[in-house]
């Protein structure tokens, strides 16, 4: 039986705030050890559904396949992806297996089904984690956005947490302009789409760029793509040094929290392209329907009869039909709503934006765990990855199963 709003109990162990990848990861790590905590937890999501925003974000623009090779999923057996993929081999990309978007989302669709989980999401936001202080029993109690509230003993945060970041301009622009012609990337979707004859400025060198570049082309448009700096080419976003011990030993060695966050920062070095990516735009510029601008930025953007007037730091002009940032998000705990009253509660240093957390992922004397890039300080740099979903799961799912992981060792953070 589906679980759902009208139905909550007053009560659960565990609550899962999010139904993306890394709390799916999570999920089946924790059942994996404990199979009998399935009905001793449950995932608010408004969506009602596991990976819908994923899915949604991949359709929006129009992702062939994953950046991640095939290793990198949600069930804990790191060869299942693979396994499911026998019968159809030409959906996992060169050159390190890489899996078609499809495949993935079949996959996942398995991986939900055979732990039967689909029940354990319930369809409600969350507007509110309040702690409930208590000497020996301390609670949360989670505030649905319809009105209703759960008592959780523990609660896990995995919403992602990214912020948009956008450029200085942008807040200076004084004219006004229709809300569908000035876009950050998370609000751009392809699908639907009609470009013909238009002219689409996109700010950014990362991925996100790229596919937005080539789905505003294959739509009829000239694309003018301005990045900051050269344009990078890179299998994956951070070296694969961070998955194991290579950087991690220096990392976690490390006791300034300062300095981990340059680290952090050095190691994901704004965005980079695949090389198949690279090589789609560089076909492109060559007929010209793109032109890359690289080590240039925008300076200025006027909204005047009906088009963008934008200036460059190397002294041009352009007019355009539509702008497009892809220009990133950014990890800010203190921007987090959910989070403002434990961050008072349990006094949490912030660096840099990221929360300083335990070595199990909890915010410092609490129960309350994060998940995804907040967790940064103790997973590293991949820690919004899907390979950083399964090494916080690695820490996450002790102290849920093991009463020896005392909340005690939460304070020596």
């Amino acid at each position: 039986m589906k679980a759902n709003s009208a139905s909550l109990p007053t009560f659960i162990d565990l609550a899962i705030v999010g139904a993306g990848p890394h709390a799916l990861t999570l999920v089946t790590h924790l059942l994996q050890k404990r199979q009998h905590l399935h009905n001793r937890f449950l995932v608010f999501d408004k969506s009602g559904t596991w990976l819908q925003q994923w899915q949604q974000q991949f359709a929006a623009f129009e992702i062939p396949h994953l950046r991640s090779p095939a290793v990198h999923h949600p069930d804990p057996n790191p060869y299942a992806l693979r396994r499911f993929a026998q019968c159809r081999p030409d959906e996992l990309f060169p050159p390190y297996d890489l899996p078609g978007t499809k495949l993935f989302q079949d996959f996942c669709s398995d991986v939900i089904e055979r732990w039967q989980l689909q029940e354990r999401v319930i369809k409600a936001g969350v507007s509110r984690i309040e702690p409930l202080p208590h000497p020996l029993r301390p609670r949360f109690r989670v505030w649905l956005q319809t009105g209703q509230s759960i008592v959780a003993r523990r609660v896990v945060l995995a919403t992602g947490g990214g912020e948009p970041q956008l450029p200085d301009w942008v807040n200076q622009i004084q004219s006004k302009y229709p809300q569908d012609r000035l876009c950050h990337s998370q609000q751009v979707n392809l699908h639907g789409l009609q470009l013909a004859g238009e002219r689409v400025l996109i700010v950014g060198g990362g991925l996100t760029s790229g596919h937005l570049a080539v789905g505003a082309i294959a739509r009829g448009a000239k694309v003018l793509l301005i990045a900051r700096r050269q344009l990078q080419a890179k299998l994956f976003d951070a070296d694969p040094g961070w998955l194991g011990p290579k950087y991690l030993k220096g990392f976690w060695a490390e006791s300034d929290w300062e300095k981990r966050a340059q680290l952090i920062q050095q190691a994901r070095n704004g965005g980079s392209l695949t090389p198949a990516m690279m090589t789609q735009l560089l076909k492109h510029s060559r007929n010209a329907r793109l032109r890359l601008d690289e080590n240039c930025q925008v300076v200025k953007a006027e909204w005047s009869n009906n088009r963008w007037l934008v200036k460059c730091s190397n002294g041009e002009e352009h007019e355009c039909d539509r702008l497009w940032l892809a220009t990133g998000t950014r990890m800010n705990v203190t921007a987090q709503p959910l989070l403002q009253e434990a961050l008072q509660s349990y006094l949490v240093p912030v660096v840099n934006g990221l929360p300083v957390v335990d070595d199990r992922l909890r915010l410092p004397g609490s129960e309350l765990f994060l998940l995804g890039g907040l967790s940064a300080l103790q997973v590293g740099p991949v820690a919004r990855n899907l390979s950083g979903a399964r090494m916080a799961s690695s820490r996450i799912v002790p102290a849920l199963t093991k009463s020896s992981v005392a909340l005690s060792s939460a304070r020596s953070a």
